[in-house]
Protein backbone atom coordinates (compact mmCIF):
# COMPACT_ATOMS: atom_id res chain seq x y z
CA UNK A 1 0.00 0.00 0.00
CA UNK A 2 1.64 3.29 -1.27
CA UNK A 3 0.35 6.62 -0.28
CA UNK A 4 1.40 9.62 -2.26
CA UNK A 5 2.08 12.67 -0.34
CA UNK A 6 1.36 15.92 -2.99
CA UNK A 7 1.34 19.34 -2.69
CA UNK A 8 2.70 22.73 -3.82
CA UNK A 9 6.48 23.52 -2.88
CA UNK A 10 6.56 25.00 0.54
CA UNK A 11 3.80 23.39 1.50
CA UNK A 12 5.22 21.37 4.24
CA UNK A 13 4.81 17.86 2.54
CA UNK A 14 8.33 16.81 4.29
CA UNK A 15 6.94 17.66 7.73
CA UNK A 16 4.41 15.76 7.44
CA UNK A 17 6.35 12.58 6.04
CA UNK A 18 8.71 12.95 9.21
CA UNK A 19 6.06 13.04 11.35
CA UNK A 20 4.37 9.76 10.00
CA UNK A 21 7.63 8.32 9.12
CA UNK A 22 10.71 9.35 11.85
CA UNK A 23 12.35 9.51 8.30
CA UNK A 24 13.90 12.90 8.06
CA UNK A 25 13.90 14.60 4.49
CA UNK A 26 16.81 14.19 2.42
CA UNK A 27 17.54 16.88 0.54
CA UNK A 28 19.19 14.82 -2.31
CA UNK A 29 16.00 12.79 -2.91
CA UNK A 30 14.19 16.21 -3.41
CA UNK A 31 13.83 15.89 -7.29
CA UNK A 32 13.01 12.35 -7.18
CA UNK A 33 10.91 11.46 -3.85
CA UNK A 34 11.60 9.61 -0.82
CA UNK A 35 10.21 6.67 1.01
CA UNK A 36 9.59 5.70 4.00
CA UNK A 37 6.94 3.35 5.95
CA UNK A 38 4.55 4.19 8.79
CA UNK A 39 2.81 1.75 10.95
CA UNK A 40 -1.08 1.25 11.38
CA UNK A 41 -2.00 2.45 14.89
CA UNK A 42 -4.50 -0.70 15.89
CA UNK A 43 -5.14 -1.67 19.42
CA UNK A 44 -6.56 -5.01 18.53
CA UNK A 45 -3.40 -5.95 17.39
CA UNK A 46 -1.15 -4.67 20.80
CA UNK A 47 -4.25 -7.07 22.58
CA UNK A 48 -3.59 -9.59 20.33
CA UNK A 49 0.23 -9.62 20.90
CA UNK A 50 -0.49 -9.71 24.53
CA UNK A 51 -2.87 -12.34 24.62
CA UNK A 52 -0.69 -15.04 22.67
CA UNK A 53 2.67 -13.66 23.54
CA UNK A 54 4.38 -14.58 20.08
CA UNK A 55 8.03 -14.80 19.17
CA UNK A 56 8.14 -12.24 16.27
CA UNK A 57 5.38 -9.18 15.85
CA UNK A 58 4.09 -7.85 11.87
CA UNK A 59 2.07 -5.00 12.30
CA UNK A 60 0.05 -3.47 9.18
CA UNK A 61 3.03 -0.77 7.56
CA UNK A 62 2.14 1.77 4.84
CA UNK A 63 4.50 2.91 2.22
CA UNK A 64 4.44 6.73 2.10
CA UNK A 65 6.05 8.63 -0.83
CA UNK A 66 7.17 11.92 -0.39
CA UNK A 67 7.12 13.38 -3.89
CA UNK A 68 8.83 16.07 -5.18
CA UNK A 69 6.50 19.26 -4.93
CA UNK A 70 4.67 21.18 -7.68
CA UNK A 71 5.55 24.91 -8.89
CA UNK A 72 3.23 27.95 -8.89
CA UNK A 73 5.49 29.05 -11.21
CA UNK A 74 6.75 26.88 -13.58
CA UNK A 75 3.71 24.79 -14.35
CA UNK A 76 4.46 23.28 -17.65
CA UNK A 77 6.69 20.88 -15.97
CA UNK A 78 3.96 19.35 -13.33
CA UNK A 79 2.28 17.09 -15.19
CA UNK A 80 5.98 15.24 -15.33
CA UNK A 81 6.16 15.82 -11.41
CA UNK A 82 3.03 14.30 -11.02
CA UNK A 83 3.48 11.33 -13.15
CA UNK A 84 6.12 10.28 -9.99
CA UNK A 85 3.13 9.30 -8.01
CA UNK A 86 0.75 7.51 -10.83
CA UNK A 87 1.96 4.18 -9.14
CA UNK A 88 0.27 5.44 -5.31
CA UNK A 89 -2.85 3.93 -4.31
CA UNK A 90 -3.88 7.39 -3.29
CA UNK A 91 -2.81 10.70 -2.81
CA UNK A 92 -2.62 12.93 0.25
CA UNK A 93 -2.88 16.44 -0.56
CA UNK A 94 -0.84 18.56 1.72
CA UNK A 95 -1.55 22.58 1.73
CA UNK A 96 0.87 25.07 4.13
CA UNK A 97 -2.45 27.18 5.86
CA UNK A 98 -0.06 29.86 6.38
CA UNK A 99 -0.53 34.00 6.66
CA UNK A 100 -2.44 34.78 3.22
CA UNK A 101 -3.32 31.24 2.23
CA UNK A 102 -6.45 30.74 0.15
CA UNK A 103 -7.08 27.13 1.15
CA UNK A 104 -10.30 26.45 -1.14
CA UNK A 105 -8.37 28.30 -4.15
CA UNK A 106 -5.26 25.89 -4.12
CA UNK A 107 -7.85 22.99 -3.86
CA UNK A 108 -9.39 24.01 -6.52
CA UNK A 109 -5.75 24.69 -8.54
CA UNK A 110 -4.42 21.80 -7.54
CA UNK A 111 -7.03 19.80 -9.05
CA UNK A 112 -6.82 21.07 -12.32
CA UNK A 113 -3.39 20.04 -12.23
CA UNK A 114 -3.87 16.38 -11.75
CA UNK A 115 -6.94 16.83 -14.38
CA UNK A 116 -4.10 18.95 -17.05
CA UNK A 117 -1.67 15.61 -16.30
CA UNK A 118 -4.58 13.13 -16.70
CA UNK A 119 -5.35 14.98 -20.09
CA UNK A 120 -2.25 14.80 -21.35
CA UNK A 121 -2.12 11.06 -20.91
CA UNK A 122 -5.30 10.35 -22.44
CA UNK A 123 -4.89 12.15 -25.32
CA UNK A 124 -1.24 11.06 -26.00
CA UNK A 125 -3.52 7.47 -25.99
CA UNK A 126 -5.86 8.99 -28.17
CA UNK A 127 -3.11 10.20 -30.88
CA UNK A 128 -1.45 6.76 -31.18
CA UNK A 129 -4.72 5.05 -31.47
CA UNK A 130 -5.93 6.94 -34.13
CA UNK A 131 -2.84 6.48 -36.69
CA UNK A 132 -3.31 2.89 -35.67
CA UNK A 133 -7.14 2.49 -36.50
CA UNK A 134 -6.11 3.87 -40.16
CA UNK A 135 -4.05 1.35 -40.81
CA UNK A 136 -5.14 -2.89 -41.69
CA UNK A 137 -4.22 -4.89 -38.68
CA UNK A 138 -5.18 -7.78 -36.83
CA UNK A 139 -6.24 -5.97 -33.68
CA UNK A 140 -7.94 -3.12 -35.30
CA UNK A 141 -11.50 -3.63 -34.51
CA UNK A 142 -10.01 -3.82 -30.46
CA UNK A 143 -8.38 -0.35 -31.14
CA UNK A 144 -11.30 1.13 -32.79
CA UNK A 145 -13.42 -0.08 -29.19
CA UNK A 146 -10.19 1.28 -26.63
CA UNK A 147 -10.65 4.68 -28.94
CA UNK A 148 -14.33 5.14 -28.48
CA UNK A 149 -14.28 3.91 -24.60
CA UNK A 150 -11.42 7.18 -24.29
CA UNK A 151 -13.13 9.74 -26.27
CA UNK A 152 -15.85 10.46 -23.51
CA UNK A 153 -13.27 10.18 -20.90
CA UNK A 154 -10.87 12.65 -22.72
CA UNK A 155 -14.05 15.14 -22.94
CA UNK A 156 -14.39 14.67 -18.93
CA UNK A 157 -11.00 15.71 -18.89
CA UNK A 158 -11.24 18.41 -21.02
CA UNK A 159 -14.13 19.83 -18.93
CA UNK A 160 -12.10 19.84 -16.19
CA UNK A 161 -13.96 17.26 -14.18
CA UNK A 162 -12.39 14.46 -12.36
CA UNK A 163 -13.03 11.11 -13.09
CA UNK A 164 -14.18 10.58 -9.60
CA UNK A 165 -17.29 12.71 -10.73
CA UNK A 166 -18.37 10.21 -13.78
CA UNK A 167 -19.31 6.85 -13.44
CA UNK A 168 -17.14 4.61 -16.14
CA UNK A 169 -17.94 1.63 -17.86
CA UNK A 170 -16.64 -1.54 -17.03
CA UNK A 171 -14.58 -1.69 -20.32
CA UNK A 172 -13.47 1.75 -19.67
CA UNK A 173 -12.41 1.06 -16.39
CA UNK A 174 -10.05 -1.79 -17.84
CA UNK A 175 -8.56 0.24 -20.26
CA UNK A 176 -7.29 3.10 -18.13
CA UNK A 177 -6.43 0.86 -15.52
CA UNK A 178 -2.50 0.97 -16.27
CA UNK A 179 -2.87 4.49 -16.99
CA UNK A 180 -2.85 5.22 -13.29
CA UNK A 181 -4.91 8.15 -13.48
CA UNK A 182 -4.91 10.48 -11.00
CA UNK A 183 -7.87 11.99 -10.58
CA UNK A 184 -9.02 8.40 -9.97
CA UNK A 185 -7.78 7.92 -6.75
CA UNK A 186 -8.94 8.71 -3.65
CA UNK A 187 -7.74 11.89 -1.91
CA UNK A 188 -7.15 13.06 1.85
CA UNK A 189 -6.70 16.67 2.28
CA UNK A 190 -3.96 17.47 5.13
CA UNK A 191 -4.07 21.26 6.31
CA UNK A 192 -0.99 21.91 7.71
CA UNK A 193 -1.32 25.39 10.15
CA UNK A 194 0.71 27.53 11.52
CA UNK A 195 -0.39 27.10 15.50
CA UNK A 196 -3.15 25.22 17.15
CA UNK A 197 -6.91 26.82 16.32
CA UNK A 198 -10.23 25.88 17.11
CA UNK A 199 -11.70 27.86 13.91
CA UNK A 200 -12.25 24.96 11.31
CA UNK A 201 -14.72 26.63 9.42
CA UNK A 202 -12.38 25.85 6.42
CA UNK A 203 -12.46 21.93 6.84
CA UNK A 204 -15.86 22.18 7.26
CA UNK A 205 -16.57 24.07 3.65
CA UNK A 206 -14.12 21.13 2.37
CA UNK A 207 -15.94 18.77 3.57
CA UNK A 208 -19.43 19.89 2.57
CA UNK A 209 -17.89 19.53 -1.54
CA UNK A 210 -17.42 16.23 0.09
CA UNK A 211 -13.37 15.94 0.69
CA UNK A 212 -11.74 14.26 3.49
CA UNK A 213 -9.54 16.56 5.46
CA UNK A 214 -7.51 16.63 8.35
CA UNK A 215 -5.92 19.25 10.29
CA UNK A 216 -3.58 20.16 12.48
CA UNK A 217 -0.14 22.08 13.15
CA UNK A 218 1.91 19.16 11.88
CA UNK A 219 5.72 21.50 12.42
CA UNK A 220 4.46 22.16 16.23
CA UNK A 221 3.79 18.34 16.37
CA UNK A 222 7.43 17.01 14.84
CA UNK A 223 8.99 19.86 17.52
CA UNK A 224 7.62 18.06 19.97
CA UNK A 225 7.88 14.41 19.12
CA UNK A 226 11.62 15.73 18.89
CA UNK A 227 11.92 16.40 22.79
CA UNK A 228 12.18 14.30 25.66
CA UNK A 229 9.22 12.55 26.69
CA UNK A 230 9.28 14.15 30.21
CA UNK A 231 9.79 17.13 28.27
CA UNK A 232 6.61 16.46 25.73
CA UNK A 233 3.64 17.29 27.76
CA UNK A 234 4.70 20.83 29.22
CA UNK A 235 5.57 22.51 25.68
CA UNK A 236 2.76 20.53 24.34
CA UNK A 237 0.49 22.27 26.76
CA UNK A 238 2.40 25.82 26.26
CA UNK A 239 1.42 25.36 22.24
CA UNK A 240 -2.10 24.89 23.01
CA UNK A 241 -1.75 21.08 21.68
CA UNK A 242 -4.08 18.73 22.85
CA UNK A 243 -3.77 15.55 21.33
CA UNK A 244 -1.06 14.34 18.85
CA UNK A 245 -2.98 14.21 15.48
CA UNK A 246 -0.22 11.35 13.87
CA UNK A 247 -2.46 7.84 14.88
CA UNK A 248 -5.42 10.17 13.86
CA UNK A 249 -3.84 11.38 10.31
CA UNK A 250 -2.52 7.63 9.53
CA UNK A 251 -6.22 6.55 10.48
CA UNK A 252 -7.74 8.64 8.05
CA UNK A 253 -5.22 7.64 5.48
CA UNK A 254 -6.32 3.95 5.99
CA UNK A 255 -9.75 4.79 5.82
CA UNK A 256 -10.20 6.89 2.50
CA UNK A 257 -7.90 4.16 1.04
CA UNK A 258 -11.07 2.05 1.96
CA UNK A 259 -8.57 -0.73 3.32
CA UNK A 260 -9.30 -3.43 6.34
CA UNK A 261 -7.03 -5.70 8.58
CA UNK A 262 -7.08 -8.93 9.13
CA UNK A 263 -4.92 -10.97 11.46
CA UNK A 264 -3.04 -14.31 11.37
CA UNK A 265 -2.17 -15.20 14.95
CA UNK A 266 -0.22 -17.95 16.50
CA UNK A 267 2.46 -18.64 19.06
CA UNK A 268 5.21 -18.12 16.63
CA UNK A 269 3.82 -15.10 15.13
CA UNK A 270 1.00 -12.37 15.31
CA UNK A 271 0.63 -10.54 11.90
CA UNK A 272 -1.79 -7.68 10.75
CA UNK A 273 -2.56 -7.75 7.19
CA UNK A 274 -4.17 -5.06 4.77
CA UNK A 275 -6.81 -5.80 2.33
CA UNK A 276 -8.94 -3.88 -0.08
CA UNK A 277 -12.77 -4.09 2.06
CA UNK A 278 -15.20 -6.49 0.24
CA UNK A 279 -12.17 -8.92 -0.51
CA UNK A 280 -12.99 -12.39 -0.34
CA UNK A 281 -11.48 -15.39 2.23
CA UNK A 282 -9.27 -16.44 -1.62
CA UNK A 283 -8.21 -12.84 -1.68
CA UNK A 284 -6.75 -12.79 1.77
CA UNK A 285 -4.94 -16.42 1.12
CA UNK A 286 -3.45 -14.90 -1.35
CA UNK A 287 -2.21 -11.64 0.22
CA UNK A 288 -0.37 -14.13 2.68
CA UNK A 289 0.74 -16.37 0.33
CA UNK A 290 0.27 -17.72 -3.37
CA UNK A 291 -0.15 -21.09 -2.65
CA UNK A 292 -2.59 -20.58 -0.23
CA UNK A 293 -4.79 -19.10 -2.67
CA UNK A 294 -3.67 -21.89 -5.24
CA UNK A 295 -4.16 -24.99 -2.98
CA UNK A 296 -7.46 -23.22 -0.68
CA UNK A 297 -9.74 -25.72 0.94
CA UNK A 298 -11.50 -23.37 3.69
CA UNK A 299 -10.77 -20.82 6.25
CA UNK A 300 -11.51 -20.86 9.80
CA UNK A 301 -12.95 -17.28 10.97
CA UNK A 302 -13.34 -16.11 14.06
CA UNK A 303 -13.58 -12.05 15.53
CA UNK A 304 -10.34 -10.76 16.89
CA UNK A 305 -13.20 -8.94 18.95
CA UNK A 306 -14.76 -12.34 20.16
CA UNK A 307 -11.29 -13.42 21.07
CA UNK A 308 -10.18 -10.27 22.92
CA UNK A 309 -13.25 -10.24 24.88
CA UNK A 310 -13.35 -14.11 25.86
CA UNK A 311 -9.82 -14.73 26.22
CA UNK A 312 -8.94 -17.62 23.94
CA UNK A 313 -9.46 -19.58 21.20
CA UNK A 314 -10.80 -22.62 23.13
CA UNK A 315 -13.54 -20.62 24.79
CA UNK A 316 -14.32 -18.66 21.45
CA UNK A 317 -15.42 -22.13 20.11
CA UNK A 318 -17.29 -22.84 22.82
CA UNK A 319 -19.40 -20.19 22.42
CA UNK A 320 -19.93 -21.23 18.91
CA UNK A 321 -18.44 -17.94 17.50
CA UNK A 322 -15.58 -19.92 15.41
CA UNK A 323 -16.66 -20.46 11.64
CA UNK A 324 -16.21 -22.19 9.08
CA UNK A 325 -15.95 -20.41 5.60
CA UNK A 326 -15.35 -21.18 1.39
CA UNK A 327 -13.71 -19.29 -0.50
CA UNK A 328 -15.93 -16.51 -1.07
CA UNK A 329 -16.32 -15.04 2.20
CA UNK A 330 -16.01 -11.55 2.90
CA UNK A 331 -13.62 -10.63 4.99
CA UNK A 332 -14.25 -8.61 7.67
CA UNK A 333 -12.39 -5.97 9.36
CA UNK A 334 -10.73 -7.49 12.19
CA UNK A 335 -11.20 -11.38 11.04
CA UNK A 336 -8.80 -13.90 12.86
CA UNK A 337 -8.35 -16.31 9.88
CA UNK A 338 -6.41 -19.60 9.40
CA UNK A 339 -6.50 -20.66 5.94
CA UNK A 340 -6.46 -24.59 5.21
CA UNK A 341 -5.23 -25.41 1.78
CA UNK A 342 -3.78 -28.10 0.09
CA UNK A 343 -0.50 -28.07 -2.56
Amino acid sequence: MRIGLVGYQGSGKSTVFELLTGVKPDASKSHTGQIGVATIPDIRFERLVELYQPKKIVPAKIELFDTPGISRKQQDGNAQRLAIIREANALVHVIGEFSDCDVLAEVNTFEDELVAADFQVVSNRISRLRKAVTKPRPDRDDLQAELAALEPIEATLHNRRTLQEVELSELQDKIIRSFSLLTKKQRLIILNTAESTDDDSIVRALRDQGYHVVAAPFGLELEVQALAEEERAEYAAEMGLSEPSRDRLLKSIFEVTEQIVFYTCHENEVHSWLLNRGSTALAAAGSIHSDLARGFIRVEVISSLDLLRLGSERDVKAAGLHYIEGKDYVVQDGDELLVRFSV
